[in-house]
């Protein structure tokens, strides 16, 4: 059966990241004009920050998010990096929405850049659909809801 829970975590651990923190998600991009093109265009996020190759580490970088939210997804023009280590199918970010992903919506992403793809766990195509960005990686869309209690977690029954 499925289980969650902190299995390898006892009561005395100190968790060192908390529902409030803010979690940046970054990966490198052949190019940031396809990127910003899918996850702006596409999936609707706004642009929250953007520099050129004075940035520390010289590449240009694009932010993108929802204004407000405790995250977001730095893209990093970097194509050699991304050559040399490509994304594999279990590279998901998966998105829990609630209700299920519309033809208009799957057309807006696949205008964007985006390719519907099957998912290598086909719990993810029960439950969602599979789109690959302009880079490979795979955004899950998945019509379930998430939200464990903390209570939830610790239950390991």
């Amino acid at each position: 059966g499925f289980t969650l829970g902190k299995a390898a975590c006892s009561n005395s651990c100190m968790s060192l990241i908390a529902a409030n923190h803010t979690i940046r998600i970054a990966r490198p991009t052949r190019s940031l004009k396809a990127a910003e093109r899918f996850w702006c265009e596409g999936v609707g996020l706004e642009v929250l920050w953007r520099t050129g190759t004075e940035a520390v580490g010289g590449h240009s970088l694009l932010m993108v998010g929802a204004v407000g939210a405790p995250w977001h997804l730095e893209l990093v023009e970097d194509p050699d990096t991304l050559d040399a280590h490509p994304p594999s199918a279990e590279d998901l970010l998966v998105i829990y929405r609630g209700h299920p992903i519309d033809q208009t919506e799957i057309q807006q992403l696949t205008l964007a850049g985006g390719k519907v793809v099957p998912a290598r766990n086909p719990y993810w195509d029960k439950y969602g659909i599979t789109i690959e960005d302009p880079d490979g990686y795979r955004l899950v869309l998945s019509h379930r809801t998430w939200g464990i209690t903390a209570e939830q977690g610790n239950n390991n029954s």
